[in-house]
């Protein structure tokens, strides 16, 4: 059995918002040299529930597959270090884009030259664009039911079941495999991998796949355009209020609230 999680290179979400280096040009954003990229932190789920399902199945193949630009490898090689059987890198320019529809297209792409999926897992969403539709274009584009929002998944047989959360509780589902499942930050973080993983993962190299020799679906125009990007300005005013003594300072402050806005005065009956 085969399971092929899809990973993805992100911006560090903790970097701070004055390192942000915006190319409104590429609709782009980068953290700079300080801040080195990560895997999205949701997808380290997906790779974590796969890892937790193999144990349980005993007999489970691992594929950590992405698709993007400027890869960094020590990054990247993280799904070796905890226990992915291979690393496959499609590296395009054209892949590193908040485009949605392309980079589900890509990725069914890849997953069809590699041989197909027994089981497709992503994380819930991407944290830089927080668009959470790549699953959905992916299991379009290969076919495959798409269970969302796991934090809990099994298979028996020839279906996986998922325990799926919702705003008031949790939901089972089932579904026929060959499918694909979206994870969610409540299966739990992926596990530290050990220090001869570790040293193991660094002599070996990511299989990379040829951008140009797939057959990508052409998914056309993407059908929104970003027109710009800032970053978001925030500021605060700090005032202090001063009185002869607190019964002075308390009126103070109530004329203070008052005058900006901020308390409303109510009629009497």
């Amino acid at each position: 059995m085969r399971a092929i999680v899809c990973i993805k290179q992100v911006l560090d979400p903790l970097t701070p918002a004055t390192a942000l280096e915006l190319d409104r040009a590429a609709v782009k954003i980068g953290g700079g040299a300080g801040s080195p990229p990560v895997i999205n932190g949701f997808d380290e789920q997906a790779l974590e529930a796969a890892l937790l399902l193999r144990e349980s199945l005993g007999d489970l193949e691992i594929v950590a597959l992405s698709v993007g630009d400027r890869f960094n490898q020590q990054v990247m090689k993280r799904a070796l270090e905890v226990g992915a059987d291979d690393l496959v890198l499609v590296q395009d320019p054209a892949l590193d884009t908040w485009d949605s529809r392309r980079v589900g297209a890509a990725l069914a792409a890849a997953i069809r030259e590699l041989g197909g999926a027994d089981l497709v897992l992503c994380g819930r969403q991407a944290s830089d664009w927080d668009n959470a539709l790549v699953p959905f274009v992916l299991a379009e584009e290969l076919g495959l039911p798409c269970l969302t929002l796991a934090r809990r998944l099994a298979v028996e047989g020839n279906e996986v079941e998922v325990e799926r959360v919702l705003a008031d509780g949790t939901q089972l589902m089932r579904a026929s495999l060959p499918a694909l499942v979206t994870v969610t930050s409540e299966l739990g973080p992926l596990r530290f991998p050990t220090v001869p993983a570790r040293l193991a993962a660094a002599r070996r190299q990511p299989r990379r796949l040829d951008a140009g020799a797939l057959t990508v679906a052409d998914v056309g125009p993407p059908p929104l355009v970003i027109a710009d990007l800032a970053v978001p300005v925030t500021g605060r005013v700090c005032a202090f209020v001063e009185g002869a003594d607190g019964a002075a300072a308390g009126v103070r402050l109530a004329e203070t609230l008052i005058e900006a806005g901020a308390v409303r005065l109510g009629g009497g009956a």
